[in-house]
């Protein structure tokens, strides 16, 4: 088989005005960025259209492996295969971060015949949201040291500042620096931090918002500090939420792609579910919903990561009721959750992993039970995927379909889009319209209403299987501020590791008896959440000792070539 890049650089490209055509979007709503790119403008929702009885699916997946399980493969796949059978489906998907790309995890296109193009303006630059992103967050940054400097009227307390900067690569020397070293004209010297682009609130308020005013308030409301009263300091208070509103203007606006089979993809917004919400826009969405049949939304990492997220914050923002949702395995993923095989990052796997084992699959699958679980708390129906790969036989493959079902998942079919493109997918599009078909009982976790503890703890014990939450002074203390000053009735995003369902990524399977710490708890008021973060959880990724970067080069043409 070809390579992912060959298949992309081979891939026949659609205007993009056709894709648009294919949803009913007029030019007008369209700013071109070459041939195959566009943004889509948000004044698209303002108009009158009949109401569709749209179907709403999030394409969620057991805790993630090296291998990697094949969720966006998946999502792009499935809306493929929904298009063969002339039901109009839109993939929404998240925007790659530049981080992983050069890290350890690669491009967030899919593979095979299930992808994304154009892979190299995607994976790279894309339409310049990120650096938005990133140039908003830091300006707010720049304007907070420069009011400490020009005398810090606002009287901010030092020791409770919250806004780091960020950057949108993987770099842990940044995770702890010391700022203004010197101080006097250099400025306020003090400790500070980069987070990576991804975790900023700036990302996640223009994954929540739906209008340039609403954002707008958003980016007022932050709360970047404390004061010495304990009083919340807001971009607002620091004058500058208008100037980073005039940077994010066009990076509220959706934006227009295609699969290799010219299948309309809306990419926007939101990597990192493990230390964010990790989910696309809700604008990406509701205007999927208001031109297609199907939207094919992914969520980040295992359903306890963005999964949980997307139904307790995203969906309660939204105001959104999802229909179904694909649960995605492999059977390399399972036997690796099995422990019985050395499997980490950038090291080599144990060729064993490859030959039948039906007892690992079984071990393995107590992974697959608890988020099958994870997905059916939350009243809606849950389809099970399993990727298929080469090695697997059809022993393996019945086994988990057996364990799928007596679990509750509503059905357990085998997706095969990486190595047919749609056609692999037919069984699975199948089994997800009669999933959609059902009446769906969505409910969230928790209410809104109940102590920030309680919602920690319904988390911690619900989703993650923990038999109880120790907090930190810090995190105590904040809790306690934070339900002070009104912030209690907000939901919680919490940030663990995204390699187990608990909060150690050396727990695999389904772990059970541990207690999750929470390290502290950070503000993030203009997204609309408060952010728990737990265990040794970094908000700034590092890279591996051999980073796919290494690999990454340009040929001739200024095509991306992947070198031995």
């Amino acid at each position: 088989m070809k390579s992912d890049l060959s298949i992309a650089h081979s891939a026949k490209l659609r205007p993009i005005e056709g894709i648009a055509a294919k949803l009913g979007i007029s030019k007008k709503h369209l700013e071109t960025l070459g041939e195959a790119m566009a943004k889509v403008s948000i004044d698209v929702l303002k108009e009158k259209r009949p109401r569709k009885q749209s179907k709403y699916i999030l394409v969620t997946g057991v805790t993630p492996t090296p291998f990697g399980e094949g969720k966006t493969v998946t999502t792009i796949g499935l809306s493929m295969a929904l298009n063969k059978l002339k039901k109009r489906a839109v993939a929404c998907i998240r925007q790659p971060s530049i981080g992983p790309f050069f890290g350890i995890k690669g491009g967030g296109l899919g593979g095979g015949y299930s992808q994304v193009v154009p892979t190299e303006e995607i994976s790279l630059n894309f339409t310049g949201d990120i650096h938005a992103v990133s140039q908003a967050h830091n300006l707010a940054a720049a304007f907070l040291d420069n009011h400490l400097y020009r005398g810090n009227r606002l009287k901010i307390d030092l020791g409770r500042i919250f806004w780091p900067r960020v950057i949108d690569v993987n770099d842990r020397a940044l995770r702890h620096i010391r700022i203004a070293v010197g101080g006097g004209a250099a400025g306020v010297e003090r400790i500070d931090r980069f987070d990576i682009t991804a975790a900023s609130e700036i990302m996640a308020i223009l994954a929540l918002t739906e209008s340039i005013p609403d954002m707008r308030r958003r980016l007022g409301s932050i709360v970047v500090a404390l004061a010495r009263d304990g009083s919340p300091v807001t971009c607002d208070d620091l004058k500058v939420a208008g100037s980073m509103a005039a940077l994010l203007k066009d990076a509220i606006n959706p934006n227009l792609v295609q699969t290799i089979e010219g299948t309309p993809c809306l990419i926007h917004t939101g990597p990192f579910a493990n230390i964010m919400h990790g989910n696309s826009s809700i604008v990406a969405d509701k205007i999927g919903l208001a031109h297609a049949d199907y939207v094919v939304t992914e969520s980040g990492f295992g359903a306890d990561c963005g999964a949980e997220k997307f139904f307790d914050i995203k969906c309660r923002q939204s105001g959104l009721r999802p229909d179904a949702a694909v649960l995605v395995t492999s059977i390399r993923a399972l036997k690796s959750h099995s422990g019985l095989f050395r499997v980490a990052s950038g090291k080599k796997i144990d060729s064993a992993i490859y030959r039948e084992n039906t007892e690992a699959v079984e071990m393995g699958c107590s992974n697959l039970k608890k988020q099958i679980e994870n997905v059916r708390i939350f009243g809606i129906p849950c389809v099970v995927a399993i990727n298929r790969f080469g090695s697997d036989t059809p022993r393996e493959l019945h086994l988990v379909k057996m364990i799928a079902s007596h679990s509750g998942a509503f059905d357990c079919v085998v997706s095969e889009v990486f190595a047919k493109g749609s056609t692999g997918g037919i069984d699975l599009a199948n089994a997800v319209a009669r999933a959609a078909g059902t009446k769906s009982e969505f409910k969230p976790l928790y209410q809104l209403g109940m102590p920030i503890r309680d919602k920690i703890e319904i988390i911690a014990r619900r989703i993650y299987g923990a038999k109880g939450v120790h907090y930190s002074p810090g995190a105590d203390e904040s809790i306690a501020g934070f339900q002070k000053l009104g912030f209690g009735k907000l939901p919680v995003c919490m940030a663990k590791t995204h390699l187990s369902i608990s909060h150690d990524p050396n727990l695999k399977g389904w772990p059970k008896g541990f207690t999750l710490p929470v390290r502290e708890i950070r503000p993030s008021i203009g997204a609309g959440f408060l952010y728990a973060v737990c265990g040794a959880t970094h908000t700034m990724p590092s890279l591996p000792s051999h980073p796919i970067g290494e690999r990454i080069d340009i040929d001739s043409k200024g095509r991306l070539r992947y070198v031995p």
